[in-house]
């Protein structure tokens, strides 16, 4: 049996037959969603997936997505988990660069998923009260067989093919395999189990790294409790589920916890609620200051990871956070930090992110040249900046690339964007270079005001100045109604250099 199914049935062995996932009045209990995912490998085998093939997944959060990653796995198959929102171009070229031979895909996104698989020899599969147009095969028929033994495997197979965001070019396939995904999901959950609050609530898209390893690491719990799913994140919802499901814990982006800080947390029932992790993002103090002191039950505990290292290098210890910093290396994880020569440098210095650990991709998919340059030596160079205190807490300044680079001197936006939502009227904030024929880069900063807020462009200018270095402060800045994320809820810099570039 390979590695992925032997863990879900030693889940079932350990945990017992309980409910494991809730979802919009739905209950699904452990053992039907494995022999779901039994009789759906078996369906999919007859569509040509075999060991080491790639089946693409894109639907918006829902029972499905857990039920055909297992499958997947129980067939040998590799997962290639597709974002909902990407447009149709993107999508055929994952499709097309992964080889995939199934495309499953919920029945709201069906229309564009087969303009994208056009032309291409992939099987369209579709989940939902939309499929049996003849457009695609309806999920449920595959899952009408008999269920079918696992296929064989080992540690060292492929076990997911993510593409990243491909904000500065097209995206990368990264190839996780299954070690590396059970290892790293145990070591995160090792580190979890300290809080005891498995109750789970999780509106992170399930398509992405850091939603995807959180239906692994379930598979690791301590005691049987149920995963609470939402469709798509909406702050107002959000609350309501953790109420109704006495919600003990969750796993955010930061942006989510900027709207959540625009709802009256104290009206709502957050009293079960002990600790919200986030990652994928940096996380300014002063919103987990807020929340924290808003909701004073819950604990907000931020990590540090990239899809490059199955989601997880490090996280802040439950039991000791530093704040400002993302916590320390999980079981298993190595840091260090290096210069521009890979040299080593020493506490408290600046330098380059490094992780090694078994999670660490196999690479990126066929790309040995972009591999090569990406891990040496075992060690995967993140491209993040960032430095290590004497008890191995990890500080992540910013990304290199994101470095604006003003007169000679560098200026990290989230120095200045800390600065700005300290704020009383600023809600969120990003910071971008621009091109400038003296300076080389000049600094702007795009602002989102909360609701009712009344601050100006100067008033905000003279904040920043007020606590900035002067060749950190912002010449320039815009008021926008909603600073623009990506699709995984990152700032989306890429469209905010394109805004903020002065016309040719």
């Amino acid at each position: 049996m390979s590695v992925l199914p032997a863990l879900a049935a030693e889940a079932l062995e350990r945990l017992g037959d309980h409910v494991c996932l809730v979802f919009e009045g739905e209950r699904l209990r452990l053992g039907a969603l494995l022999e779901r995912s039994a009789r759906l490998a078996g369906g999919l085998a007859g569509l040509g997936v075999a060991p080491g093939e790639r089946v693409a997944v894109q639907m918006t959060n829902r029972p499905e997505v857990q039920v055909t990653a297992l499958a997947v796995w129980h067939a040998g198959g590799v997962v290639t988990p597709v974002m909902p929102t990407l447009t149709v171009p993107e999508l055929r070229h994952v499709l097309a660069d992964s080889g995939a031979v199934v495309l499953v895909v919920s029945d709201d996104l069906l229309e564009r998923a087969r303009a994208a698989a056009d032309g291409l020899p992939v099987h369209l599969v579709v989940a939902g009260s939309g499929a049996g147009s003849g457009a695609a095969t309806p999920l449920t028929d595959l899952e009408a067989g008999p269920p079918v033994p696992p296929a064989a495997g080992t540690g060292s197979d492929l076990a997911a093919l993510l593409y990243t965001g491909g904000t500065t070019g097209r995206s990368k396939g990264v190839a996780l395999t299954a070690d590396g995904l059970v290892q790293t999901t145990r070591a995160r959950a090792q580190v979890v189990a300290l809080a005891r609050a498995p109750r789970l609530l999780v509106p992170l898209p399930l398509s992405h790294v850091f939603g995807l390893t959180n239906l692994v690491a379930r598979l690791h719990l301590a005691e049987p409790a149920p995963m609470v799913l939402q469709r798509r994140f909406d702050a107002a919802g959000w609350l309501r589920l953790v109420a109704e499901h006495e919600v003990q814990s969750s796993a955010l982006v930061p942006s989510m916890l900027q709207l959540l800080l625009r709802e009256d947390l104290e009206a709502a029932d957050l009293s079960t609620l002990r600790h919200v992790t986030t990652g994928g993002a940096p996380l300014a103090v002063a919103v987990r200051e807020e929340f924290e002191a808003r909701v004073p039950s819950a604990r907000v505990c931020d990590g540090y990871g990239c899809t490059e290292v199955t989601s997880t290098a490090t996280m802040n210890p439950y039991d000791a956070p530093r704040s400002g910093t993302v916590g320390r290396a999980v079981p298993g994880v190595e840091l260090r930090i290096v210069d521009d020569l890979d040299r080593p440098l020493p506490a408290g210095t600046d330098g380059e992110v490094c992780v090694r650990s078994p999670g660490v991709m196999a690479g990126y998919w066929g790309d040995p040249a972009a591999t090569a340059q990406a891990v040496v030596d075992g060690w995967l160079h993140t491209g993040d900046v960032g430095h290590l205190d004497a008890d191995g807490y990890l500080t992540v300044v910013d990304r290199k690339k994101d470095l604006v680079i003003r007169g000679g001197f560098n200026v990290y936006p989230r120095d200045v964007e800390d600065v700005l939502l300290t704020h009383p009227d600023v809600a969120a904030a990003a910071v971008v270079g621009r091109p400038d024929a003296v300076l080389g880069e000049e600094v702007v900063a795009f602002v989102a005001l909360r609701e009712g807020a009344a601050a100006d462009r100067d008033a905000l200018l003279a904040h920043a100045a007020g606590a900035l270095a002067a060749h950190k402060r912002p010449r320039e800045l815009h008021v926008v109604d909603a600073v623009p994320l990506t699709s995984v809820g990152k700032t989306d810099r890429k469209a905010l250099r394109d805004r903020a570039r002065p016309a040719p």
